[in-house]
């Protein structure tokens, strides 16, 4: 693996502070891993402002969800194509390459004629962009000092936080203003930028370092599971239970076809309970799949259960992201490994605590414990998200950086992914549904979130387990 001066394996002392990461030595770098960042970000909540209007011109509104589902689906995909893809043309090319995708389905975007037609480029765009954060993200320990990965992370809490308030409101401008055309347009722009950064700012190199095929059929089992949990949210129930059952029969096939491959996708102890970076993958999987409730129900609940309009619900909203924000700023603070320990071990707690204030406030017809839960929440994000991720790529070994790295945001899409279905199936059983009334909404929303509390849960106790196990080999 190639290394910048000052990176992961090197003997130089590296720069101390924020102002570090905007130095010319690490300027172009930065800019490059978080524009490669922001294009997830803001796909993942620009495009809801201007789906509708696309919808208005295009028809096929029983469509509308695909067109998140499928760059969901495709997006995992290219995760976890990405470490193949790397090795066998080098980080440059494959960026290049998976840029190019998301810039082909951008265009695709645009020009879309039917609803079918965009969401097909919605799909290309989620492979190009899960193929260009995996890539990012397996960058950070190479392009960086140690001591600022955790800072690296910080910055990319603030990207998402903009995204989430910014996104939204940029959209919504290019939309009233001149089309939703024009805000599909924006990912070109942002994608040339990207497209020309990576040539300065990623070292060539790499290429050629393995001859394996993709994994086609795992890709395919691991998609199509997926695609398949997300189809069982609007189903009946007996169909749901069925297609939830199908998912995990494709999804273990891909696991136990991958663990038999001499060209593994996981890293080799990927989902291990007794295992230091198993255990980690499974708090990264399992926090954003119960904050997944909250990211589908509680906007909705603000309006139809509290009555706010879209401006107040969406700011009450967005306290989760700047919960999240303020704490990943916090914790990238912390000099020494052990309080980030702590932090990394409190943040699923946290999350389960935020989630239980929620269903209270649900059930109880209460504003102030779920705005309160959705704070709590972000907070538990954000002390969590960037020490577990640094964890996992320093105590990984280099022959499995790559792997493991690129898992990170794969498996935090394919959180909020499953957690979207899941929960959606699980409101829709408990009287959500398609026209439910308050009482039918209520149930339904405080099902979700109970049952995300649960996953919290889990998620605690694979944290505490995950942190025990980083103490004592440290």
């Amino acid at each position: 693996m190639d290394h910048m001066p000052g990176a992961i394996g090197s003997d130089e002392e590296p720069e101390p502070g924020w102002r570090a990461l905007f130095s010319l030595r690490y300027l172009g770098p930065t800019t490059t891993i978080s524009l490669g960042v922001a294009l997830y970000a803001f796909n993942e909540f620009f495009v809801s402002t201007a789906l509708p209007s696309a919808v208005d011109e295009l028809g096929g509104a029983a469509l509308i969800s695909w067109a998140f589902t499928f760059f969901l689906v495709f997006a995992i995909v290219g995760g976890l194509a990405a470490t193949n893809l790397k090795a066998r043309l080098g980080a440059r090319k494959a960026l290049v390459l998976s840029v190019l995708v998301f810039l082909a389905g951008s265009c695709v975007t645009v020009i879309a004629g039917t609803m079918q037609v965009l969401i097909a480029g919605r799909a290309l765009q989620g492979f190009g962009e899960g193929v260009v954060a995996a890539i990012c993200y397996a960058l950070i320990p190479v392009l960086f000092p140690e001591r600022l990965v955790q800072k690296v992370f910080g910055l990319e809490a603030v990207i998402w936080a903009v995204a989430a308030f910014g996104g939204p409101v940029l959209a919504g401008f290019l939309t009233e203003f001149f089309s939703w055309r024009m805000a599909f347009a924006f990912n070109l722009a942002v994608g040339l930028v990207f497209l020309a950064l990576v040539f300065p700012s990623v070292p060539p190199g790499g290429a050629a370092e393995s001859t394996a095929p993709l994994p086609l059929w795992r890709l395919a089992f691991a998609g199509g599971g997926i695609l398949l949990v997300s189809a069982a949210a609007t189903a009946g129930a007996m169909l749901a239970i069925a297609l939830v059952a199908a998912a995990l029969l494709l999804l273990l096939a891909a696991y136990r076809r991958d663990r038999r491959s001499t060209s593994a996708i996981l890293p080799p102890t990927a989902f291990r309970w007794n295992d230091m970076i198993g255990a980690g993958l499974w708090v990264i999987l399992l926090m954003p799949l119960a904050q997944a409730a909250g990211a589908v129900f509680m906007v909705y609940g603000f309006q139809f259960l509290w009555g706010y309009g879209p401006t107040m619900a969406g700011a009450l909203g967005a306290s989760l992201a700047v919960a999240w924000s303020g704490a990943a700023i916090l914790v990238a603070m912390i000099p020494g490994e052990a309080g980030r320990l702590r932090a990394m071990a409190a943040g699923p707690v946290l999350l389960a605590a935020g989630m239980a204030f929620s269903v209270m406030g649900v059930a109880t017809d209460a504003l102030t414990p779920v705005v309160a839960g959705q704070v709590i929440m972000g907070i538990g994000m954000g002390l969590n998200w960037g020490p577990i991720c640094q964890l996992l790529m320093s105590r990984a070994g280099d022959a499995e950086r790559d792997r493991t790295s690129a898992m990170l945001p794969t498996l935090q899409t394919a959180g909020y992914a499953l957690g979207a279905a899941v929960f959606g199936l699980v409101a829709n059983l408990a009287g959500f549904g398609d026209t439910a009334n308050i009482e039918g909404a209520r149930a339904g929303i405080a099902a979700a979130y109970a049952g995300a509390t649960l996953v919290a849960v889990a998620a605690a106790v694979l944290g505490f387990r995950t942190v025990g196990r980083a103490a004592s080999v440290s």
